[in-house]
């Protein structure tokens, strides 16, 4: 199956027209991963972005100890393995598929080359990367001088600015999210139980109400405005 859609879909590659990918589409397949398949490991060359159709990867990396410490985790229409493009040559981390999953791979060459033919794209690329690098910088020092509960706070506002949106008839702020509470619990540096001990103590405070894939903040709730 050939990548058809990535530079045209995904957001970052929104920028460009049609006729400068069509000479790059039939060099790109997908890449199939079965839950818990590493797509590449710590010290692996990064010659490659990845950009993902379908599923969800953890992006991480272990400690001396053997702690893993997760950075990330992306789903559909996101873009991991950027480091690359900045003179990367092996991979600090690993990415590994959360559920089956498909991803379509670019070469670093083919995005140096199409960063060289276009510069709107080139300084697209260069702001996506300082993003990145700035969230995950800021949820690691959330991490470390953090409590549990403030780093579950500070998350959703993270969550809010992404997913979130004002429900016009009740008054309260919808988050809809693609995370598990274990994906959620990962990111936190917490477990599972824990986390959902905090949410029902937000739950009795009258803060919010948590589904699956949805967090209904209460109307009027401030909690995010700091």
């Amino acid at each position: 199956m050939t990548c058809t859609w990535s530079l045209i879909d995904v957001n970052l590659f929104s920028i460009l027209c049609p006729h400068k990918y069509a000479c790059y589409k039939e060099n790109h397949t997908f890449h199939k991963y079965s839950k818990e398949d590493y797509i590449y490991f710590e010290k692996d060359n990064a010659d490659k972005i990845y950009l993902i159709e379908s599923g969800k990867v953890k992006i991480g990396y272990y400690t001396e100890d053997g702690r893993e410490i997760v950075k990330s985790i992306h789903g559909k229409g996101d873009v991991f393995g950027e480091k690359a493009i900045i003179g990367e040559e092996n991979r600090n981390e690993f990415a590994v598929a959360l559920s089956d999953t498909s991803i379509c791979c670019l070469s670093i060459d083919t995005i140096l080359e199409l960063m060289r033919d276009n510069q709107h794209f080139s300084l697209k690329i260069y702001k996506f990367i300082g993003l990145r690098f700035k969230k995950i910088e800021r949820r690691l020092s959330i991490l470390l001088f953090k409590d549990v509960k403030s780093r579950l706070i500070e998350f959703l506002k993270e969550l809010s600015e992404e997913y979130g949106y004002n429900c016009k008839h009740t008054g309260e702020h919808i988050i809809k999210h693609p995370y598990t509470q274990k994906d959620m619990a990962s990111l936190l540096g917490t477990s599972r139980p824990t986390l959902n001990g905090l949410f029902n103590e937000l739950k009795d405070e009258g803060v919010l109400v948590y589904y699956r894939n949805e967090i209904i903040l209460s109307k009027n709730q401030e909690m995010l405005a700091s």
